[in-house]
């Protein structure tokens, strides 16, 4: 018998052709409703195609996202499915570049990357128009709307992790015909937040700050004349109903920008998870970007603190108070890096004042300049009896008269800190003991009764 030797690409015209069967049978059967035979023949194509969707001419190629989308979608895939719903959107964005491969074959590339990547010359450019858009928008209008509600039901019943779901869905579907609403996403990752999930949230905060997303949208509605409703529509489609007798009281709204929370936002999931350097890497830019941002900075500088970049810290404390001089957690945060040097006391003194003076309420920069201006008093207790147990008594002496002069500089600001948190037992025992020291015995014996019934009422 002789042997019969098909050539390359009559193999490849007749896969084409088995193909195109396949897909246009799964597109059949998906517009009427049989998900499982639309699966069977999409499944079968896959298996033959194996990945190389350049040999689907554009029409056989939007049939096949069409019918593949869909199925899945339909099957409870939607995130999935609308990656390839959206792609029919792509078909009619993108030019289509079309010529043969090294077999001959006919081969079509969306998007100028794909025919680059693809290595092939001479390759025509052409635009397509996809033939579903409409059919798509009716079929996936619904599925939207249902998803919205379902998201906003499940939010307004504190069901955060449905509610997060469902607003990305919702965006995911939107997409598929073109559309995008940056606020469905930023409500599934505020939902994420809610729902303590922070690696989903930062993906969508990730995939918002990736996409340029700063709030700022405008929608465009028209009042219906015949059922007074008033309905949002897209830009295209709102300029040509101007010329439609049927809509009325056409407005346009812009939202404010929501750039700064986003950026804090995000850059705050990061710090949570310990990403610190993919914080920081956010961070620097948004502090260049809104330089005048108290919160950013000091998100920032907390964050080289804990990354353990200690000059980093130090830098960013020093950059933020000479944008933001009236900052009194930035004054804090930089007297606290000063206390740890000897070298650096003074400095360290003048943030703390600084500190209080801007924030006469912030009792953990009173407690920490009290300290700091008492210096080591474990070590000078310590000094003082080496000193007393050696018989040098003069020495001895001097450096408990030098602790008790630390003290009363120390106590007008414990003194304040008390007037502003009486019943705070630390600074009522702190007061005890500065007292005892100072050798006020009426206040040390007041401060004892303070501390007694502080304790008794705190049940300590």
């Amino acid at each position: 018998m002789k042997r019969i030797i098909l050539s390359l690409a009559l193999i490849s015209a007749t896969l084409v052709f088995a193909q195109k069967k396949e897909i246009n049978a799964a597109f059949k059967a998906i517009e009427s409703g049989d998900v499982a035979t639309a699966q069977a023949q999409i499944a079968a194509a896959d298996s033959q195609l194996n990945g190389k969707l350049e040999l689907l001419e554009p029409e056989l190629l939007e049939n096949y996202y069409f019918a593949k989308g869909l199925s899945l979608l339909r099957s409870g895939k939607t995130t999935e499915g609308a990656s390839y719903l959206v792609k029919i959107n792509d078909l009619a964005k993108s030019k289509v570049y079309s010529g043969r491969d090294g077999n001959k074959n006919r081969v079509y590339f969306v998007g100028k990357s794909a025919a680059d990547a693809s290595g092939i010359s001479g390759l025509k450019e052409e635009s397509y128009t996809p033939k579903n858009t409409a059919k798509l928008a009716a079929i996936l209008d619904p599925v939207i709307q249902a998803a919205n509600k379902t998201a906003m039901d499940a939010y307004n019943a504190k069901n955060y992790g449905l509610a997060a779901d469902k607003f990305r869905e919702s965006y995911n579907l939107l997409k598929a015909f073109g559309q995008t609403s940056g606020q469905l996403l930023y409500n599934s990752g505020l939902s994420y937040i809610s729902a303590k999930n922070n690696s989903k949230a930062i993906e969508v905060f990730k995939e918002l700050t990736d996409s340029g997303y700063t709030g700022v949208e405008t929608t465009y509605t028209a009042k219906e004349k015949a059922t007074g409703t008033v309905q949002q529509f897209d830009k295209a489609t709102w300029d040509a109903l101007k010329k439609s007798t049927d809509y009325t009281d056409f407005k346009t709204e812009t939202s404010k920008s929501i750039e700064e929370e986003l950026q804090e936002t995000y850059a705050s999931l990061l710090v949570e998870e310990k990403r610190y350097d993919d914080a920081l890497a956010v961070l620097d830019k948004a502090v260049k970007k809104f330089p005048k941002n108290n919160k950013i900075a000091e998100l920032q500088s907390s964050t080289y603190y804990k990354a353990g970049k200690t000059d980093e810290f130090t830098a960013a404390l020093k950059r933020n108070l000479a944008l933001n001089p009236n900052d009194a957690v930035s004054w804090y945060n930089l007297g606290v890096l000063q206390s740890k040097d000897p070298a650096t006391k003074k400095d360290a003194e003048t943030a703390f004042k600084k500190a209080i003076e801007l924030d006469p309420k912030m009792f953990s920069a009173h407690m920490n300049l009290t300290y700091l201006i008492m210096g080591d008093d474990e070590k000078t207790i310590n000094d003082y009896k080496a000193l007393r147990d050696s018989g040098k008594t003069d020495e001895a002496n001097k450096v408990m008269d030098a602790r008790r002069a630390r003290f009363e500089k120390a106590l007008p600001i414990a003194e304040d800190w008390y007037s502003k948190d009486p019943n705070n037992l630390d600074v009522v025992t702190l007061l005890k003991g500065m007292y005892q020291t100072t050798r006020n015995e009426a206040k040390r014996k007041e401060f004892k009764e303070k501390e007694d019934m502080l304790l008794k009422t705190q049940g300590k």
